[in-house]
């Protein structure tokens, strides 16, 4: 029996980096580890590459084609010899929310909405060159290179020579770049920084950044959240919710969104469509962090929050823990308001964290709707995905059906379909993973009233967004 051809999807997260090797022709995971990223908001970014090396895969032993999906919007700041002029900044690091600010106000958030398919948040790469340019102007005379974590590392692995790749959902997600077909806008790079530094040639679907000199293909690469979608080979009408350190909402389709409130980001996704997509700095760390000051485990919280009075009895959780970008309230904090003597008990706690972060949700599928995208059902991934006290409440307050797939390093797996993508030429027709569907429960009177509780308070409490 011939060996199977292997190839590798690695996915430099957050809070860690993973690699898996696939089967090319079944989709089947061979192999699966993962070393840990240290924590912060601004890191030096070599301490990924030793996190790439220490899971192999740098040496990729017995596979065919790598590629490499990370976190997005984070920065790499390099000079002309490619070393960093400052720690790479990360996606949910609040320092360039003034810069974001300015930024709104001098091109007209209506602009960028057109012309850019989003509106600037701490998060984006053109903000971070604004606040470098104004904070750091030494150092920013030194920068000559930006590059976001997936392009950096794929150029790493192919021996920091050539010309730096990216692919273009992470380009559409930087600020100055936009796939309506204007590619980069230097003249954006030049409003915010000054000048234009050098940017990654940006890579089509399926393309190929090079051949390590071990003779492994590397794939184009792309941002977490294409690789997740791609990965589990979302459907049209199909709103895909990864809960991790953050939690975003999105669907791959066809058409460009315009959103006037900047919710709604018109990003792209890896196989050559669109992602529109709406992210919160706050995921599954609301529903641990909860767990932890009572002193439970993350299933015990379940089972406290699902024997619950389905409204918490009015207690209100707004989970703005790292503050939050959608909606915009940069400095705003997590909020427990509406304790009675009736309400404050450990069950409707565990409820109210539960319908803080369901609440978001909602909130964000709202946006997508809004935008004039067709939002079918709903599918749950990531860590927070595991709640089944959260999953029926997302049903119940959007009154969709929604999914979960079993357990599973999705953005890695769609990082390896791209690599077979690379490699073979042709997209990889991989079982679809199966899914897990609920409905809506029966009684749901209550759920207009907890969302509606969720906006008032918001809206009491931090005003409107910072827009």
């Amino acid at each position: 029996m011939a060996r199977p051809i292997l190839v590798a999807g690695v996915d430099s997260s957050t809070q860690s980096c993973k690699y898996i090797t696939v089967d090319v022709t079944t989709g089947e995971v061979r192999r699966s580890t993962a070393l840990p990223h240290p924590d912060g908001t601004a890191l030096d970014p070599r301490h990924w590459w030793d996190a790439f090396t220490g899971v192999g895969a740098a040496s990729l032993r017995g596979v065919k084609a790598v590629s490499i999906t990370a976190q997005q919007h984070s920065t790499i700041l390099l000079n002309k010899d490619n070393e960093p002029v400052y720690d790479a900044i990360l996606w949910n690091d609040h320092r360039a929310t003034q810069s974001a600010l300015d930024l709104r106000h001098e091109y007209g958030q209506e602009r960028w909405v057109r012309e850019l398919g989003l509106v600037p948040t701490a998060a984006h790469p053109v903000s971070k060159l604004r606040w470098l340019a104004r904070a750091h102007p030494e150092t920013a005379g030194r920068l000559r290179k930006v590059m976001i974590p997936h392009d950096w590392l794929t150029w790493q692995l192919l021996g920091a020579k050539a010309e730096p790749t990216t692919d273009r959902s992470d380009a559409s997600g930087t600020g100055y770049w936009t796939s309506t077909g204007a590619g980069y806008r230097e003249d954006i790079m030049e409003f915010a920084f000054g000048r234009a530094p050098e940017v990654p040639r940006v890579l089509e679907p399926g393309e190929r950044a090079g051949i390590t000199r071990s003779g492994v293909v590397v794939g184009a690469g792309c941002g977490d959240n294409a690789a997740a979608v791609f990965g589990l080979g979302a459907e049209p009408g199909e709103a895909v919710v990864s809960i991790g350190t953050s939690m975003t909402v999105s669907m791959s389709d066809t058409m460009h969104v315009t959103d006037p409130a900047g919710h709604v980001a018109d990003m792209a996704d890896a196989a050559g469509a669109q992602l529109p997509i709406v992210a919160t700095l706050n995921g599954a760390r609301t529903l641990n962090s909860t767990a932890r000051m009572l002193r439970l485990s993350l299933d015990e919280l379940d089972m406290l929050a699902a024997g619950a009075p389905p409204d918490a009895q009015g207690l209100c959780f707004l989970p703005y823990l790292d503050g939050e970008r959608t909606p915009l309230f940069p400095a705003s904090r997590g909020a427990l308001v509406g304790l009675t003597r009736q309400s404050m008990t450990p069950e409707n706690l565990a409820r109210a964290a539960v319908l803080g972060l369901a609440c978001a949700i909602a909130d964000a599928i709202d946006d997508l709707a809004r935008a004039g995208l067709s939002v079918q059902r709903v599918t749950l991934i990531g860590g927070g995905s595991r709640s089944m006290a959260l999953r029926q409440a997302v049903s119940d307050l959007t009154g969709r059906q929604v999914g979960w797939p079993e357990p599973r390093e999705y953005a890695a797996l769609g990082a390896a379909r791209q690599a077979a993508w690379a490699l073979t030429g042709e997209l990889p027709d991989w079982p679809r993973p199966k899914r897990t569907f609920l409905d809506p429960s029966e009684d749901v009177e209550w759920a207009g009233d907890v969302r509606n509780r969720h906006k008032s308070t918001g809206a009491a409490l931090y005003g409107s967004e910072l827009l």
